[in-house]
């Protein structure tokens, strides 16, 4: 018991929640310094800036800042960074180049070539058949796998034995038609390649103009269809020249040449009358002597049947001499001998002329009967004239 006036004992320190009561005390926090940096003497008060500041970890790896750790060590693959306590592992890390792996230019290529893919949509291939199933055949192509040609694409038509169309060795030229599936396998068809052939044939015919020989195989209420080049075409009543009796015409051979030819909407239309009229062009050329009816009057001129197509006689071909009225001259249905002056078979159009068949400007007005019995002889000494106005312009 503390006596009068007697001071009081000072207060106990107080302990770290994990000091025991009565310990020794903790020792003060010594603190650490960045390698390279001297631990100062003192320790005064910083500001907040000078506690945070980060500058002096600047070049300094996780390893350096946890310091040495055997199970660390054991448990990492890299090697220990050297110190002058630790000296450097016996077994320098070489360091290796591109050229030392066992990989070149020719490998890389020829791996590519494995992976290389046989047979795009479309393309022209040549392979050789190597077997046949009841439902196609197989043909080698050079890929993976061998390309499959269903039955019913080896072909245009039907084909009853595919061991005969299609022995194993024969060399054969297809077409893709489906690129490769999963197994590497593609389809292919001899039937698509025939049929873009087939086209390509007709549209060279077209631009040729050509008159062709079709075999008729049906008919409907609007015409008749054919077949050319393993093609199915069809020709409206209004151009058959029997148009009237078309079902007659099944099994019959039409020469024809061509109205529309497009592959892409498989349409392929022919005309007989036109035919007819490309044949009859064939027949004539500009400076011969022609002769035709008269089937239609014009304020212009006459239109003049040539057997199949027409001419005209234009007013200011007819005579040398004035006239009032075409009339005059000729009448329908007269028969007229004249001269052709010009053709263009693309239009379908061929111009006459009988003023070259008069000796004397207008004879015609006067004797039309004499000028149309000499035509013959007057024609061969008036082509004469046309190839010195045709020198002259030359």
């Amino acid at each position: 018991m503390l006596k009068k006036d007697e001071p009081l004992p000072a207060a106990p320190e107080p302990t770290s929640v994990l000091q025991a009561p009565g310990a020794a005390p903790a020792p003060a926090p010594v603190p650490i310094a960045a390698p390279g940096r001297p631990v100062p003497a003192s320790s005064p008060k910083r500001s907040d800036e000078e506690l945070f500041d980060m500058g002096g970890l600047e070049g300094l790896t996780m390893a350096d800042l946890l310091g040495p750790d055997s199970g660390r060590q054991g448990r990492s693959q890299a090697a220990p960074k050297a110190t002058a306590a630790t000296p450097a592992a016996a077994t320098p890390v070489v360091a290796r180049s591109v050229d030392d792996f066992d990989f070149d230019a020719d490998a890389f290529l020829a791996a590519l070539d494995e992976q290389d893919f046989v047979g795009t949509t479309g393309e022209v291939v040549t392979g050789v058949v190597i077997a046949l199933e009841s439902d196609g055949v197989y043909v080698d192509i050079g890929g993976k796998a061998p390309g499959f040609m269903p039955k019913k694409e080896c072909g245009l038509g039907a084909i009853t034995n595919l061991k005969e169309r299609f022995p194993k060795g024969l060399q054969v030229e297809v077409l893709v038609t489906r690129e490769q599936n999963a197994d590497g396998m593609v389809t292919i068809s001899a039937r698509a390649l025939a049929l873009r052939q087939s086209w390509e044939r007709v549209k060279a015919m077209e631009k040729d103009g050509k008159v062709v020989q079709v075999k008729v195989t049906g008919f409907n209420r609007g015409g008749v269809t054919c077949d050319l080049e393993g093609l199915r075409g069809f020709i409206p009543r209004s151009q058959l020249q029997e148009g009237e009796n078309h079902e007659a015409l099944v099994g019959k051979t039409l020469g024809v040449t061509f109205l529309e030819v497009n592959a892409e909407t498989l349409k392929l239309v022919l005309s007989e009358k036109k035919a007819a009229k490309a044949a009859k062009f064939a027949e004539l050329e500009v400076g011969q002597l022609v002769e035709g009816q008269i089937v239609a009057v014009k304020p212009y001129g006459f239109f003049v049947d040539l057997g199949g197509i027409s001419g005209l006689l234009h007013q200011s071909s007819i005579t040398g001499g004035q006239l009032r009225d075409i009339r005059e001259v000729f009448t329908q249905g007269d028969r007229v001998k004249a001269l052709i002056t010009d053709m263009d078979p693309g239009r379908g159009r061929i111009a006459l002329n009988t003023a070259l068949l008069e000796g004397q400007a207008g004879e015609l007005l006067i004797d039309k009967d004499k000028v149309m019995a000499e035509a013959t002889d007057r024609a061969n000494r008036a082509r004469s004239v046309l190839r010195q106005q045709e020198q002259a312009a030359g």
